[in-house]
């Protein structure tokens, strides 16, 4: 007859959970909260001495308070909420979360990294990031102050920042949000990720100084790049209010506005989501739909921008030469160049999924295409073709050459080949005399999360098992996927 250890164990943490609720013999009592969110726990020395280094210490000083007979311990800056889940854990391995508001799952890091419980801060910190996409729904605002105010949320706040930036919904249509203080607003205004269009970005941005007293708006106008708004949008969006703009920047504005081709004479940050002069993040859309092969048209794909995109080089700003190029592409990865052609809003270009490199030969992708923008002012009138995958798609050494000969860029004679070869025939694109503007090489890195994504690992999840999950039975060590989703969800259910 074999004894059921596995069963044994059960029942042991079974009664420390019956001697956490019921309180027999208890001889410590802990101050959790203040005020209205005050709450006396009762717990057992020795469980907190044998489960936590943190409250080791605190037995061991000589220093620690008692009251008839009973240690008194004080943590006001500590939840009820959070403390309730830390003790729940402390005392039987096991922790719930599932329905936790973000607000509670942040407290309780807070609680953790007090309590010096590294394990179960790194724990939660995955789950919100991993399994907690609500995390900003109810309060952003309230989020977004807690974890900017706390080192401990380094990568949550990141998160945070990604999330919103991406689904700008989630912050600039909550009620809450003209109650955000100036610094986060600041730091939300200055990202290039942040996806809306420049007019949006105004608005939000009069919106909130409307909402506060004595708030001037000079500090924020650096953060606006209003070269990228339309003229008709800033005739009737921003002119009436203009005064607020400091003087240069309103006459600079005119003559960008009234002179083809003006360069603006003051500095402004780069453009949101594609630092280019060329194209902007209604185009980017488009690419990411080549990419992708779907079908989905641009305003559903716009909000959804899976990738990052790097300027690599822009041959005005590096110098118009080969060596530059390649200095500053290649070995990057798959890329994008666009190439303005001169005295139009023409715009012509290719994706390489391969990238570039100084290598003197042809080099064969599925993946490439070749597209042309008849008028880069209407993305819709983009049109793409992909390649045959045959040997020459693409030509890495010199200027970017696309096929054979399909979309072949030779700066020195300004010429384009445009005979199809790699490629189907290439309409809209002129032939022979080819005349640029400018043309830029920007890299296309698809977006990973914030931290590594650990229930890849075996060892970290073995770890957590061992450190929270001490009553779950026949749970094998495999690096299956789905067994270990299980393992997690059982953590963060508290079942075993």
């Amino acid at each position: 007859m074999q004894y059921n250890l596995t069963q044994e164990k059960i029942k042991i943490i079974q009664s420390l959970g019956e001697l956490l609720k019921n309180g027999t013999d208890n001889n410590v009592i802990i101050h959790i909260g203040e005020n209205s969110y005050f709450k006396k726990f009762y717990a057992h020395s020795v469980i907190l001495r044998c489960r936590s280094e943190y409250f080791n210490k605190i037995f061991s000083s000589k220093n620690i308070k008692k009251n008839d007979g009973k240690y008194i311990i004080e943590k006001p800056k500590i939840t009820p909420q959070a403390f309730d889940v830390i003790l729940e854990y402390l005392y039987i391995g096991e922790i719930n979360i599932t329905n936790k508001t973000g607000t509670e799952l942040l407290n309780i890091i807070i609680a953790s990294e007090d309590l010096l419980l590294k394990e179960l801060s790194k724990f939660v910190k995955e789950f919100v990031i991993n399994y907690h996409p609500q995390l900003l729904q109810n309060d952003p605002v309230g989020i977004l102050q807690l974890v900017n105010e706390n080192k401990t949320f380094i990568h949550i706040r990141e998160f945070c920042m990604e999330k919103i930036c991406s689904e700008t919904e989630i912050l600039f249509k909550s009620d809450k949000f003209t109650q955000l203080s100036a610094s986060l607003l600041e730091i939300i205004l200055e990202r290039n990720d942040l996806n809306l269009d420049e007019i949006e970005v105004w608005n939000i941005l009069i919106k909130w100084i409307s909402a506060q007293k004595d708030r001037e708006i000079k500090n924020f106008i650096k953060l606006i790049r209003f070269y990228d708004i339309s003229s008709e949008d800033y005739m009737i969006k921003i002119k009436p209010n203009e005064e607020i703009l400091p003087e240069k920047l309103r006459n600079d504005l005119l003559k960008f506005y009234m002179i083809p081709g003006h360069k603006p004479d003051c500095k402004t940050l780069p453009r949101r989501i594609v630092d280019s002069v060329i194209i902007n993040r209604k185009h980017v859309a488009i690419f990411v739909n080549w990419i992708d092969r779907r079908s989905e048209n641009v305003e559903n794909n716009i909000k959804s921008i899976p990738y990052k995109f790097n300027l690599l080089y822009r041959a005005s700003r590096d110098g118009d030469t080969v060596a530059e190029l390649h200095k500053r592409c290649n070995n990057k990865g798959a890329t994008i160049i666009v190439i303005k052609i001169k005295d139009s809003e023409q715009v012509v270009g290719g994706y390489s999924s391969i990238g570039w490199s100084s290598n003197d030969n042809y080099e064969s992708s599925a993946n490439n295409f070749v597209f042309t923008i008849p008028n880069r002012m209407y993305p819709e009138t983009a049109k793409l073709l992909y390649g045959y995958d045959d040997p020459y798609s693409i030509f890495r050494r010199h200027f970017p050459i696309f096929g054979y000969d399909d979309l072949n860029y030779d700066r020195n004679r300004n010429r384009n080949g445009n005979n199809p070869f790699s490629y189907p025939k290439f309409h809209g694109v002129p032939k022979g005399n080819l005349y640029v503007d400018d043309y830029e090489i920007i890299q296309v890195i698809k977006k990973t999360s914030i931290i590594n994504n650990t229930i890849e690992n075996t060892s970290f999840i073995k770890n957590i098992v061992e450190n929270f999950g001490t009553t779950m039975k026949n749970i094998e060590y495999t690096s299956n996927k789905s067994n270990q989703k299980s393992i997690l969800k059982r953590l963060i259910c508290g079942k075993s």
